[in-house]
């Protein structure tokens, strides 16, 4: 996917939200994008969002779970890492489907640390569309060092 296809207003989300390089599958189904806002008490407010594509939908017309999933994914592993390129992957992850998405619907989520122990990572989102939320999901997270090439 190019650069140009990877900016945040191309798919109506505001300009200070930027792509994380790096998942090919993140930028097939997405692309999704992050802001990070650090608090007073200095911990991070994350911020996600993408817009829900034709091919994102299910038979029945609304996204399909398994994007929301990733999506959810994604929201925590950017929480847990506050948009940094730190290495994670998700050991658990819970999900509780609330309501649907649609075809157009501008999705968003925000991420939270609960606990940050020295390898392991708590994390839980909120995912919206609209105020309305479609998924909770909350997860556990390795921090793991990257395989050189």
């Amino acid at each position: 996917m190019s650069k140009i296809e990877q900016k945040p207003e191309n798919y109506g989300i505001a300009s200070h939200f930027q792509h994380w390089e790096g998942d090919a599958a993140e930028d097939h189904n997405g692309p999704f994008f992050f802001a990070v806002e650090t608090q007073s008490e200095g911990s991070d407010k994350v911020q996600t969002a993408f817009r829900v594509k034709p091919e994102n939908c299910n038979a029945h017309k609304t996204l399909h779970g398994g994007i929301l999933m990733m999506f959810a994914d994604y929201t925590l592993c950017i929480a847990a890492i506050g948009g940094t390129h730190e290495a994670v992957v998700t050991v658990t992850c819970n999900n509780e489907f609330v309501g649907p998405a649609f075809e157009g619907d501008l999705v968003t989520g925000r991420g939270e640390v609960t606990r940050k122990g020295g390898s392991l990572i708590f994390v839980r989102a909120v995912i919206e569309v609209n105020g309305n939320t479609v998924l909770t999901s909350s997860a556990v997270v390795k921090r793991v060092k990257r395989r050189e090439a």
